[in-house]
């Protein structure tokens, strides 16, 4: 069972704000957060300074919860997605933590991904999974490859992932409304239960609700985050994204999508943006800037050179579906930060 307290601290904390469609606003204050804890059979535990409390081996798993700002709705140019500025940003620069290598998603299914809105089913599912298997050795995820860690290793630019249905993700049942804390006791149920294998500290545990799920701060002050914390003494990465299907205007960047479900099309750049930025500040220690921004908040609805298909919707991306054949999908995707020139791109060498 799991108990959730509010602390209010001084301590030398980061904490993730996800707005509504626009430039993320991030706010890591340095001397006062709000950090959620949650205990499993004891004592809640207390964030401590340099990232989040890592509770009791064995016994706590805490969720390091995001603190929440609402923002305005991004503007656009025309009816196109943002293309963004091709200029220098402010440096990012690592604070002493370490990256991912090979990261690999895990995936849980929260809510009813059978329904008949056409965008919570089956065929929505496997937009999210073509894409994981996709973005493994892109030009685009391999702009993490740029950000090392302390003892000078670096993401490999893959991404440990087959795409088959059934592999490393599970459905949990829900409806109703989702805490921050529900999403802490998700995963650690899931993991626990042993349907994903045992506990990886390589791993980024996804939880991605269905349109009817109503959780707190989705849609109205963030579309994901990510968070770490301990869970039997291992270090678990996790990540929170909705479908956007339930707020186009706010977590989405189109209305006609290149896969034709705009709410997982939108929900997809939300989980690429989550992925990039815990393979290269896992622990909330390693890379961001003077403000606290992580590499792909700093390029966040922002979505460079666009190509517009049949339809109307735009893409900037096409990667490879799973089982060979030469069969691809198009996506439209948040840019990500290069660490070498601190500018926005789609791909490692490639275009702004």
């Amino acid at each position: 069972m799991f108990d959730g307290m509010l602390l209010n601290k001084p301590c030398n904390e980061r904490h993730i704000w996800r707005g509504k469609n626009v430039n993320l606003y991030l706010l890591r204050n340095r001397t006062t957060i709000l950090a959620l804890a949650l205990a499993v059979g004891a004592s809640a535990v207390m964030a401590q300074n340099g990232g989040n409390a890592l509770g009791t081996p064995g016994n706590s798993f805490e969720a390091g919860a995001p603190s929440i700002v609402p923002h305005g709705v991004n503007k656009t140019e025309g009816a196109a997605p943002t293309a963004g500025t091709t200029g220098a940003l402010s440096p990012i620069s690592n604070h002493g933590g370490t990256v991912m290598g090979t990261p690999t998603p895990y995936l849980i299914w929260y809510g009813n991904w059978n329904q008949t809105n056409h965008s919570d089913t089956p065929d929505g599912q496997q937009i999210v999974r073509d894409f994981l298997y996709g973005d493994s050795n892109s030009a685009y995820f391999a702009l993490n490859t740029t950000y090392t860690g302390p003892n000078g290793s670096a993401p490999t630019g893959a991404i440990n992932y087959s795409g088959v249905t059934g592999v490393h993700e599970m459905t949990v049942a829900g409806s109703g409304t989702l805490s921050d804390n529900g999403v802490a006791t998700i995963v650690s149920n899931a993991i626990n239960s042993g349907k994903l294998g045992a506990k990886d500290p390589n791993g980024v545990y996804f939880v991605l609700t269905s349109s009817d799920i109503n959780k707190t701060g989705f849609c109205s002050q963030y579309c994901g985050w990510h968070t770490h914390g301990s869970l039997g003494g291992t270090d678990i990465k996790y990540s929170f994204v909705g479908n956007a299907n339930r707020c186009l205007s706010h977590c989405a960047a189109q209305t006609i999508s290149p896969n034709g479900n705009a709410g997982v099309d939108g929900m997809v750049s939300v989980i690429a943006h989550e992925l990039e930025e815990t393979t290269t500040d896992p622990d909330l220690n390693a890379w961001y800037d003077g403000s606290g921004a992580e590499n792909a908040d700093k390029c966040a609805w922002t979505f460079g050179q666009k190509l517009l298909q049949s339809g109307g919707a735009y893409y900037n991306q096409t990667l490879p579906k799973p089982g060979g054949g030469g069969a691809t999908r198009n996506y439209l995707i948040q840019r990500n930060l290069s660490s070498v020139d601190n500018k926005c791109y789609l791909g490692l060498g490639g275009a702004q």
